[in-house]
This record gives structure tokens, C-alpha cells and sequence, in this order.
């Protein structure tokens, strides 16, 4: 059976780095080597490919978890392993390194924390938070064996976080947490979907520039999430569905504080997104529209 896991692996890995266009070998290599079986529990599953029902696989065969779907933790909440095509494009986006720290918020049962201890490798680390206790849990014991990563069983909206170059979010929110704003080196990545639960909005990117307020800023691409506790807000989501409605490709900065001028594609509390571009460059990938579900 294992023969057989690592050869849907190998094919699998192929070929949702080749829908997400993701140039990296690291990341195929990744996804080639991270086995699914730990994080996914004991089959039949439940499959979905987004926006249709989910279907229930026959048995427990691995070839059916080595595809580009999601799959349900707890199909009855919504709660997925997400997209592994979406996942792979936005991982390319925010180039995580070897030797790099990286927060996650919202690590589910573990699969994409293992993914990003592989892109740091050994010398890095991998901060992990989940709040829900069942999954907690379960990445827990499904990470145990990666020393290079932790799992906090605790919400990730919080003060003292570590210092890090990337922090990756798997849970809809409707602004950036002044925490994960603060957390971030120079240079680092904050890569989280501006989508309050239940609209469909954008995996957006902000680096960090070495100083300043306007923070270089761009969507990698359309995005929904379940969302996440603490940064909820039913107006800012109806604005968001509003601004998405009318394009989202010429976001370019973020901008903390001062006057909104007419370059205001969204404003937030004390934070708004300008078409205008910052003084430091972003990292320049093409946005991938059709890659949306976590």
C-alpha cells in the first residue's frame, strides 16, 4: 500500500503544481513527500470540489485523497483540508524559504503546517495555531514526529507571537490582526484571505517594508474560508463583496493610518488598500483567479 501511495503522491504533486503554476520544485517536492493518510483519518471520506456537495468515496483506496479536492475534517462544520492547488499557488506567492520561521493560523489537523516545516526544512520553524480542540488535537499527534514544529492550542489573534518571516492564514477574516502586522520581520509575508465567512474574497499578501506606513500589498487571487474567530464583521464583508465586485487586480499597498485619498479600493478601521503602488516593490507573481477554495 505504501508503494502505491507514494506513486498517486508522486503524480499528485505534479499535478496541482502544474494547475497552480507553481515554478518552485520545492513545493512539488513538498507535496510529494508529505503522505495525506495521518491528517486525513481513517476512510471512507467525504470530497468536495468547492461549491458542489460533498461525495463520500466507496473505501478507504489512498488514490481517492491524492486529488486536487477538498477534504472534509467535519463535512457537517464546513471543515476542510483545502484546495491543494489554491494552497500550492499561494505558498509559491509568499516564497517561503529554507531556514525561514513561519506562523500558521488555523492548522487544522496539520497537513499544510508538515508542508511548510518541509519548505523551511529542519533549520527553520513552524509556529502552528488552531483554537478548535478536536483538531488541535489531532495535528498534534499528526506533527509530533517534526521537531521543527509546534502546535498552540490557542487562537492565533494574540499578543507575543513569535517574530516571523511568513505568517500564513487558513481562516477568513475581514481586516489584518494588528498582531500578525507586528509579528512580521522586514521583509516578511503576511499571505491571509480578506473574506469574513461566507464571501467569496481574495488571498491577499502584505509585506513588510523595513520602514513606513504603506505596505506593499496585492491579491494573489480569489479566496473563501471559514472564518476566523475574532475577525469577523457583517458591514465590512457586505463593503468587501462590494469592492470584489468591481475588481481587485490593482490593489497594490496597504496603507496604515493617514488620510484616504481618491487610490482607496477598501477602507478598515485605522487601515485602508490603495491602487496606489508603495515605495518598496512586492513580490510579482501572476494572480491565479480561478484557484478560490481553502
Amino acid at each position: 500500500m505504501e508503494d502505491r501511495s507514494a506513486k498517486y503522491r508522486a503524480f499528485y504533486a505534479r499535478l496541482i503544481c502544474a494547475a497552480a503554476k507553481a515554478a518552485d520544485p520545492r513545493i512539488e517536492q513538498a507535496f510529494r513527500t508529505v503522505r495525506r493518510e495521518p491528517f486525513v483519518g481513517p476512510g471512507p471520506w467525504s470530497i468536495s470540489l468547492g461549491s458542489h456537495t460533498y461525495a463520500v468515496t466507496p473505501d478507504d483506496d489512498p488514490a481517492f485523497i491524492y486529488q486536487n479536492a477538498l477534504l472534509a475534517l467535519d463535512s457537517a462544520r464546513g471543515l476542510n483540508i483545502g484546495m491543494p492547488s489554491a494552497h500550492a499557488y499561494w505558498l509559491s506567492g509568499c516564497a517561503v524559504k529554507e531556514g525561514e520561521t513561519v506562523i500558521q493560523i488555523g492548522a487544522g489537523s496539520g497537513y499544510y503546517t508538515a508542508i511548510l516545516a518541509h519548505l523551511v526544512g529542519p533549520g527553520g520553524r513552524v509556529h502552528a495555531y488552531e483554537i478548535d480542540e478536536r483538531l488541535a488535537g489531532l495535528a498534534r499527534d499528526n506533527l509530533k514526529d517534526i521537531a521543527h514544529a509546534d502546535l498552540c492550542e490557542r487562537s492565533g489573534i494574540t499578543s507575543g507571537l513569535p517574530d516571523a518571516d511568513v505568517i500564513y492564514v487558513c481562516a477568513g477574516a475581514a481586516q489584518p490582526a494588528t498582531e500578525w502586522l507586528e509579528a512580521l520581520r522586514p521583509g516578511g509575508r503576511l499571505v491571509f484571505p480578506l473574506a469574513p465567512e461566507g464571501v467569496l474574497g481574495g488571498m491577499l499578501m502584505i509585506t513588510r517594508p523595513d520602514k513606513g506606513a504603506v505596505w506593499p500589498a496585492r491579491f494573489l487571487g480569489r479566496a473563501q474560508f471559514i472564518g476566523c474567530a475574532g475577525l469577523q464583521d457583517v458591514e465590512a464583508g457586505r463593503r468587501l463583496a462590494e469592492a470584489f465586485a468591481k475588481g481587485w487586480e490593482s490593489v497594490q499597498s496597504l496603507r496604515r493610518g493617514g488620510a484616504q485619498d481618491e487610490t482607496c479600493w477598501f477602507a478598515g478601521e485605522g487601515w485602508w488598500l490603495s491602487t496606489a503602488p508603495a515605495p518598496a516593490p512586492a513580490i510579482s507573481i501572476p494572480a491565479h483567479a480561478d484557484i478560490t477554495q481553502a
